[in-house]
C-alpha cells in the first residue's frame, strides 16, 4: 500500500508540472483527489480494511502526499494564472482592453442626499415621511375638510380599506401630512425637513408626473416671522446653486398656510434678462410657503396664540430639471441609461 501511494504522488506531480492550463489542473483534481473516484481518494476509503498495526502509517503517508499534491496545484495555478513560464493562455495581449462601465447614483438620488446635506448643515432634522397616509393626515388635520374645494388641487390614489375603518387610507399626495406627525408627538422649537415620494392622478405631460418626489420643511417656535422663512429660502438656494440668488414672493393660496406666497428666484440661466428657460420673465417659479395656518396648529393640541412658524415645499424633480436643464419630467423616470448616463 506503501508503494502504490508513492507511485500515486509521482504520477500526479508528473501531470502537473505538464498542466499547460486550469482547466488541466482541474482534471488533475478530479483524478487523484475527486472525491467519488479519485487514486488517492480510493487509498484513503481502503484504510479502515488494512490491519491495525498498518493504519497510522499508511494514513499518515496518503494525508501527507494528499497536501502535497495540494499545494504543488495551488502553486502551478497561481503560476499561469500570473502568466509564468507554465502559461499558455491564448489571448492577444495587443488587444485593447474591456471598457467596464461602473453604475453610479440616479440624479433623483443625488439630488436628495444634497439637500438633505444642506438642510444639516442649516440645523434641521432630516426625515423620511410616509408613503401611505390616512385621509385625516393627508387632509383634515392640514385644513382641508372633507368637501373642501382645495381637495381637488390633489387628484389622489386611494387605497381599499377595511369598512370600520375610521380614516381611508391613501398614497400621500404631499410630505405636508409629516408636520402633523411631527408636531403631535414633540412641542417646539422645531426645525424639521421630511423628503419622501408623493402620488397624484395626473395626465402625465413634460411637466407633470403621477409620482414625484418632494421636499418639505418647517420650523415652529415663538417669534418666527417670514423674514425667517425668506432667509432659510435663500440661504437653501444659494448652497444648492453655489452662487447668491434674488428671490421674490407672490400672494398664494394654500389651505395649511396663512399668509401663503409662490416663491421666484431670478433666473440663473440669463441672470434675469430674459431666456427660453424662463420665458423672457427672468424669473422662474420654484415653491409654495408661507405661515402655518393656526388650525394645523390646533389639530395637533398646541395652544392657542403662543407659536408661530414657517413651511415650504418644493418637488426634487423640479430641482433636479433646473439644475441640468432638463426640457422633460419623464425623463427622470423612464430608465433610459442614455439618459442616466449623462450625470
Amino acid at each position: 500500500m506503501i508503494s502504490k501511494i508513492n507511485e500515486i504522488k509521482e504520477q500526479a506531480l508528473k501531470d502537473i508540472s505538464g498542466a499547460k492550463n486550469a482547466l488541466s489542473l482541474d482534471n488533475v483534481w478530479k483524478k487523484y483527489l475527486g472525491r467519488r473516484d479519485g487514486k488517492l481518494t480510493k487509498v484513503l476509503r481502503n484504510v479502515k480494511k488494512l490491519p491495525i498495526e498498518e493504519r497510522p502509517k499508511v494514513g499518515e503517508l496518503a494525508n501527507t502526499v494528499r497536501q502535497e499534491i495540494i499545494l504543488e496545484i495551488n502553486k502551478t495555478k497561481a503560476s499561469l494564472s500570473s502568466g509564468g513560464s507554465n502559461s499558455s493562455i491564448d489571448i492577444d495581449r495587443t488587444l485593447p482592453g474591456k471598457n467596464i462601465k461602473f453604475g453610479h447614483l440616479h440624479p433623483l438620488t443625488q439630488m436628495r442626499f444634497n439637500v438633505a446635506q444642506i438642510f444639516s448643515s442649516l440645523g434641521f432634522e432630516v426625515l423620511e415621511s410616509n408613503e401611505i397616509e390616512t385621509e385625516y393626515y393627508n387632509f383634515e388635520a392640514l385644513n382641508i375638510p372633507k368637501g373642501h374645494p382645495a381637495r381637488d388641487m390633489w387628484d389622489t390614489f386611494f387605497i381599499e380599506s377595511k369598512k370600520n375603518q375610521k380614516s381611508k387610507l391613501l398614497l400621500q399626495t404631499h410630505t405636508s401630512p409629516m408636520q402633523i406627525h411631527v408636531m403631535e408627538k414633540r412641542k417646539p422649537p422645531l426645525k424639521v425637513c421630511v423628503i419622501g415620494k408623493c402620488f397624484r392622478n395626473e395626465a402625465t405631460d413634460a411637466s407633470h408626473e403621477h409620482t414625484i418626489y418632494q421636499l418639505e420643511a418647517f420650523s415652529v417656535g415663538k417669534e418666527i416671522s417670514v423674514a425667517n422663512l425668506i432667509h432659510t429660502l435663500k440661504s437653501f438656494l444659494g448652497l444648492l446653486f453655489k452662487k447668491e440668488v434674488e428671490v421674490r414672493l407672490r400672494p398664494s393660496y394654500f389651505p395649511f398656510t396663512e399668509p401663503s406666497f409662490e416663491m421666484d428666484f431670478k433666473c440663473l440661466n440669463c441672470n434675469g434678462s430674459g431666456c427660453q428657460v424662463c420665458g423672457q420673465t427672468g424669473w422662474v417659479e420654484i415653491l409654495g410657503c408661507g405661515m402655518i395656518h393656526p388650525k394645523v396648529y390646533e389639530a395637533v393640541g398646541y395652544p392657542k396664540n403662543t407659536y408661530t412658524g414657517f413651511a415650504f415645499g418644493v418637488g426634487l424633480d423640479r430641482l433636479v430639471m433646473m439644475k441640468h436643464q432638463i426640457d422633460d419630467i419623464r425623463w427622470l423616470h423612464s430608465g433610459d441609461l442614455r439618459f442616466i448616463r449623462q450625470f
